[in-house]
């Protein structure tokens, strides 16, 4: 059975950081590509960050850029989203999800992946 299971989340004072982690099981990470949604309550889904399985490759969402920084481990066959000076409109459900088999690229767009987590709630309030 292919599982993503999302954890990190937590309350935290607007400012502060937060590193989320997204660990698979059934399946290796290699040759994945992996991606971090959030959802707000009343909101739209929103794509935030990806990375590639080969290259390094990575993708920000404007409103995290120069903040969220998305990385891997495949031995450990983890994804890691480090979130600093988080905002209260950061706040929301994460999720991480993966694409087996695509060697370059990847996408903040949900329809490209097949593997979803069941989410991480970050609270950013004072």
């Amino acid at each position: 059975q292919l599982q993503l299971v999302e954890s990190g989340g937590d309350l935290v004072q607007p400012g502060g950081s937060l590193r989320l982690s997204c660990a698979a099981s059934g399946f290796t990470l290699d040759g994945a590509a992996v991606a971090w949604f959030r959802q707000a309550p009343g909101k739209e889904r929103e794509g935030v960050s990806c990375i590639e399985s080969r290259g390094g490759g990575t993708n920000y969402v404007d409103s995290v850029k120069g903040r969220f920084t998305i990385s891997r481990d495949n031995a450990k066959k983890t994804v890691y989203l480090q979130m600093n000076n988080l905002k209260p409109e950061d706040a929301a459900v994460y999720y991480c999800a993966a694409v087996r088999r695509v060697a370059y690229g990847c996408s903040v767009v949900a329809s490209w992946y097949a593997v979803w987590g069941q989410g991480t709630q970050v609270t950013v309030s004072s």
